[in-house]
């Protein structure tokens, strides 16, 4: 079967009811405090790593910065819609770049402590009036690994607050009903620079650059992407319509500006940055992690942009991607093509209309006005500070 590239007019907006809520302005929607907590929360720790302002979880950076010249930021509490706390939980790092979880609960619970201790707003909702961006692997549960996260469970102080995350499954213990489902950060201005003529074809059927096995982590193999991954290399790598390998060459985000399709497959969490760069990049993504709740799932109109497979179907995954008929490949395109659709995945510096930050303060704005039961009754308590391994008691 033959595609064609699509000549797609940058231009084009009329996505559908889904794609126009991408156009909501939320300013003069809702307003914010942020709690204003000693640096060692969050600046102190960045000024220890650099690194944290360019790993995928560095959303929790990049929206305190946002917030605090943003319209919608109140200097007054008593007008605050929302509160919002800024911890930088992902800024601990191996020194391969990856996020240890370990200390992130303790932190978590003293800046609450601090801030139940210094403000009334905490304890008049024990937190339902309050957001965190949690940008883990597996969100406010504070571990990379699915097993340990499920037996931890979503910190029990965070349990009436909502929780801004990267996480998104459906019936997951670590994702609670109300959490706003954001993209992973991926660097905005290092994939303008790799931006390629839209014009040029798109002569690769199907795209992947990562890792099939985590041998490290995972040695007798299956665990990993529950098997979907090695799935794919095993069913498709001597295929060619199928260009996938670990190498990660210095052609990547060109190459999947040649491609139609790019696989998105899950890792240790069902979320990746690809998914992200498929979009900014007009390749259409081939999710397959079941059950997963995408970004912004009420404004992008991830069906109409997207192929779902499920992780059982992979062995057939040829088969189904060349069935899909071309005029859906080039629907599919346009809608991509979509300026707002690219926008809205990514966290860029200064902020514009439209984009990732905008999409959060939406989100928080369309759950206005709280219901009247998250103020609690004088003497009133929900929470138990008491509750949690116990390694999450020590002080931080």
């Amino acid at each position: 079967m033959r595609y064609e590239v699509c000549d797609c007019n940058f231009n084009f907006v009329n996505v559908g009811s889904a794609g126009d809520v991408l156009e909501d302005n939320p300013v003069g929607k809702l307003q914010v405090y942020v709690y204003e907590l000693p640096s060692k929360y969050n600046k102190k720790i960045l000024q220890k790593d650099s690194r944290c302002l360019n790993h995928m979880f560095a959303a929790e950076i990049f929206m305190h910065r946002f917030l605090l010249s943003s319209p919608v930021r109140t200097r007054n509490p008593e007008e605050a819609d929302w509160f919002y706390t800024p911890v930088y939980t992902t800024c601990d790092l191996t020194p391969t770049g990856l996020p240890l979880p370990f200390k992130s609960p303790r932190m978590m619970r003293s800046a609450i402590q601090l801030i139940s201790s210094n403000w009334p707003y905490w304890n008049r909702t024990e937190g339902a009036d309050h957001f965190f961006v949690v940008p883990h692997d597996f969100g406010a549960c504070f571990h990379y690994q699915e097993e340990k996260a499920i037996e931890r469970g979503i910190l029990p102080l965070l349990r009436r607050a909502t929780l801004v995350q990267t996480f998104g499954q459906r019936n997951h213990v670590c994702l609670k009903e109300g959490s706003i489902t954001i993209p992973p950060y991926a660097p905005p201005q290092k994939m303008q620079a790799h931006l390629i003529p839209p014009e040029t074809p798109r002569s690769i059927f199907v795209y992947f650059r990562g890792l099939f096995y985590d041998v490290n982590n995972d040695p007798e193999g299956g665990y990993y992407a529950r098997g979907a991954r090695a799935s794919v290399w095993e069913n498709f790598k001597n295929n060619p319509l199928f260009d996938i390998s670990t190498d990660h060459p210095t052609t990547y985000y060109e190459d999947m500006q040649r491609s139609i399709f790019c696989l998105c497959p899950l890792g240790w969490a069902p979320w990746s940055p690809r998914l992200v760069e498929a979009v900014v990049f007009g390749c259409i993504p081939v999710i397959i992690a079941d059950d997963i709740v995408l970004p912004f799932a009420d404004a992008i109109p991830w069906e109409d942009i997207g192929v779902f497979l499920a992780e059982k179907d992979v062995p057939n995954l040829d088969t189904i991607l060349t069935s899909i008929e071309p005029e859906v490949v080039l629907r599919k395109q346009r809608l991509l093509a979509n300026p707002s659709m690219k926008q809205a995945m990514l966290f860029p510096q200064p902020a514009q209309p439209r984009d990732a930050f905008h999409q959060i303060l939406n989100g928080l704005a369309r759950k206005l006005p709280h219901d009247k039961n998250v103020h609690l009754k004088p003497g009133e308590k929900i929470l138990d500070w008491s509750v949690g391994p116990v390694g999450d008691l020590k002080p931080w």
